[in-house]
């Protein structure tokens, strides 16, 4: 309630009076004082007639002179009571206004408090949830670089199957067989494409992934640092009371409005950037997640895919030993047939050469026969008979020679099919060495599984 201000004037201590001295008049022969007020003149000097007639007739009357005493009285009463009921206001407005003031005060520090246990919780959420996303980020960096090392190190396996490809094009002959090895290398050329072409997507997506990572951990930042600089001041504010330093006036301060929002926009504000951080590090656990399934399935896919095509090349080494071991046993048969049919051949011509003596022999009789005279050269049965063996013999040495003949184009046909499994041997022998020795040197010594999860 508002009080109107009353100005007292204090009361003079002595009244002022317009009493005149007689300059003629001194008592006891003292000298006459000097008027006090020089320029009044009183009526005895100005009328004496009228200064008579005053004196005779009075202007109040001993009532009106008590009634003017009482109503002095009163007045003082009235006045000196106003002034105390005025001063009672002032001093229980006095009062009020120290208790308005201690209580605006208390209120101030107390809503402040509050304020600084407000911003000190969010404070608190955004720091926890910072922490969270740090550890997340560096999970996410770390799975970045786990898969830049699993890119490069499907290089090795993928280089070492387009090589066991490249040596087996070197195999000669029918050995450039469409075979299962071939088409399980080719297989595992395409699994670990399609797995490095996974890991650039999974790694682009990591990539991005930090990326917002880190503005949502810079946005978190900012708040942060905000809030600690919010809550410095609030603390100052709230330690501030009547006796501190540096306390000043700034006129027209509480006319100018700084804030931009108010404190349910202000939480909404601090509540959706820990949404945010929340949300994209759901995100990134979610991203890890994936990327550790893609790299285990991966992993293990082309470990069988290794595996398979290592089970292909040993049934292929198997199955061309066992054909290189029965070449090589029948290439021994032929090669025992070849010397079979050459000592046949040594006793054809043997066999020839004996029939030359007795055709020799019966040739020489024939001849001395025809030198017999006259009818002696009769056709008798001794000249029958040696005409017969000659005959004969002839014929023996006509079979013997197309014998001869016969076992010659068979021992060709067996030089032939030597001249074959020889070549046939040598075939599988470098198919042998390919697979064996060099695919399986290469396949051997690469840990597959260890360079894909390192």
């Amino acid at each position: 309630m508002g009080y109107e201000e009353i100005e007292v004037t204090p009361m003079p201590s002595q009244p002022i009076t317009n009493t005149m001295v007689d300059p003629c008049y001194a008592p006891d022969g003292a000298a006459a004082e000097p008027l006090r007020f020089p320029n009044l003149v009183t009526g005895f000097d100005r009328s004496p007639e009228h200064a008579a007639r005053a004196a005779l007739y009075t202007r109040y009357t001993q009532h009106e002179w008590s009634q003017n005493s009482v109503r002095n009285y009163n007045d003082s009463d009235a006045k000196r009571n106003f002034s105390e009921r005025v001063r009672n206001d002032i001093m229980r407005m006095l009062r009020e206004t120290d208790e308005i003031g201690a209580q605006g005060q208390r209120d101030s520090g107390r809503k402040i408090g509050e304020r600084i246990t407000d911003t000190t919780f969010w404070r608190n959420e955004v720091s926890i949830e910072m922490e969270r996303l740090v550890s997340t980020c560096e999970k996410l960096n770390e799975t970045r670089r786990q898969l830049e090392r699993a890119i490069a190190g499907v290089e090795g396996p993928l280089h070492i199957v387009q090589e066991c490809l490249y040596h087996r094009e070197k195999r000669q002959g029918l050995e450039q067989v469409h075979d299962a090895v071939e088409q399980s290398l080719l297989k595992e050329v395409a699994i670990l494409r399609e797995c490095q072409d996974k890991f650039r997507n999974m790694l682009e997506k990591v990539r991005q992934q930090a990326i917002n990572c880190r503005a949502t951990q810079h946005e978190l930042e900012t708040d942060m640092r905000n809030k600690e600089y919010a809550l410095g001041i609030d603390n100052m504010c709230h330690q501030l009371n009547n006796f501190s330093k540096g306390l000043q006036f700034y006129a027209g301060i509480e006319r100018y409005d700084p804030t931009v929002c108010d404190a349910e926009r202000w939480a909404a504000a601090s509540a959706a950037t820990l949404q945010r951080s929340q949300s994209e590090r759901a995100k990134a656990l979610q991203m890890l997640a994936d990327t550790e399934n893609l790299i285990n399935v991966s992993a293990t896919e082309i470990w069988d895919q290794w595996s398979n095509t290592n089970s292909a090349f040993t049934r292929r080494i198997a199955e061309t030993i066992e054909i290189k071991n029965k070449l090589q046993l029948h290439l021994h048969k032929v090669q025992q047939e070849i010397f079979e049919v050459e000592k046949t051949l040594e006793l054809l011509n043997k066999a020839i050469e004996d029939k030359l003596q007795p055709m020799k022999v019966a040739h020489s009789r024939l001849q001395a026969r025809t030198n017999r005279p006259h009818l002696e050269k009769c056709r008798d049965q001794a000249q029958q008979r040696l005409v017969r063996e000659v005959c004969e013999l002839q014929q023996c040495m006509e079979r013997l020679r197309g014998r001869v003949a016969s076992a010659e184009g068979t021992h060709q046909t067996l030089l032939g099919v030597r001249a074959a499994l020889e070549a046939e041997l040598r075939a599988k022998a470098g198919a042998l060495f390919l697979d064996r020795d060099q695919c399986m040197g290469l396949r051997r010594g690469y840990p597959v599984a260890a360079a894909v999860r390192a």
